[in-house]
């Protein structure tokens, strides 16, 4: 596949791009929460890397508008958000729910887990992916 080819793919299966000036903020930071994950980050991305899970494949730290989240897969067009106990306050919550609306306008489905499950339930928790992903339950 080309690199032309390959680019018109990944547009098609991102639905959007962060770019220009939001891109120049967001990439810094998307690489430090690379490289400085969570404990439960961690835990999610060892089952989540090199297709392990029904052969999709995951994205950590992705940039989408003007947000960054934890897991993305294009092919699946859905989030994964590992939320730890600062999204239980108000003004985290609230931006939480923003970021969730602005996604779900762009077709990308979102769902949550607590820090507390990925690292006490990790089978659950992956279990719940594979039935999002094999289904496309929405």
């Amino acid at each position: 596949m080309s690199t032309h080819d390959r680019q018109s793919h990944d547009e098609k299966q991102l639905p959007t791009r962060t770019t220009g000036k939001q891109w120049t903020k967001l990439k810094p930071r998307a690489r430090k929460m690379r490289k400085e994950p969570t404990y439960a980050e961690s835990v999610l991305w060892e089952k989540l890397r090199r297709k392990q899970i029904g052969g999709f494949k995951f994205r950590r730290q992705q940039p989408i508008g003007n947000f960054i989240v934890d897991f993305y897969c294009s092919d699946a067009h859905l989030v994964i958000e590992v939320d730890g106990s600062i999204h239980d306050e108000d003004e985290q919550a609230k931006y939480d729910e923003n970021r969730q609306l602005f996604l779900e306008e762009l077709g990308i489905q979102v769902i949550r887990f607590t820090n507390d499950a990925v690292i006490k339930e990790t089978d659950a928790v992956i279990d719940h992916i594979m039935k999002m992903l094999n289904n496309g339950d929405k």
